[in-house]
């Protein structure tokens, strides 16, 4: 159990960080074979701040990154929607969304 009291659940052999999470994946599968959208992917991680490094290109700090429960292509639009399954929005959460809107141009679907 996470510290905000989500289980880990597993459906349809793959591992989520929740049962909300789980349940939306399911709902986007529909929507997959209903043709509204395509290109369903789990967990894409995008780079918001790259590694930092020194002189002789030793890491000096890890790059920041967000990971997306889910990317997919909206077949209506055609446009990418990037999603992510909140119960609690921590700040972390908070700051990352801000710097994917601002580095990205990507505003994200909040579930």
């Amino acid at each position: 159990m996470s510290k905000y009291g989500a289980k880990k659940v597993t459906y349809d052999g793959k591992t989520f960080d929740s049962q909300k999470e789980a349940q939306r994946y399911a709902e986007l599968r529909l929507l997959e074979r209903g043709k509204a959208i395509k290109d369903l992917k789990r967990q894409v991680g995008f780079v918001l701040i790259p590694a930092q490094r020194d002189e002789s290109g030793k890491v000096i700090e890890r790059a920041v990154t967000y990971v997306a429960d889910f990317v997919y292509t909206d077949c209506k639009t055609g446009k990418q929607v990037v999603e992510d399954t909140k119960g609690f929005k921590t700040k972390e959460y908070i700051l990352k969304r801000k710097m994917m809107l601002h580095f990205h141009g990507i505003r994200i679907k909040e579930v």
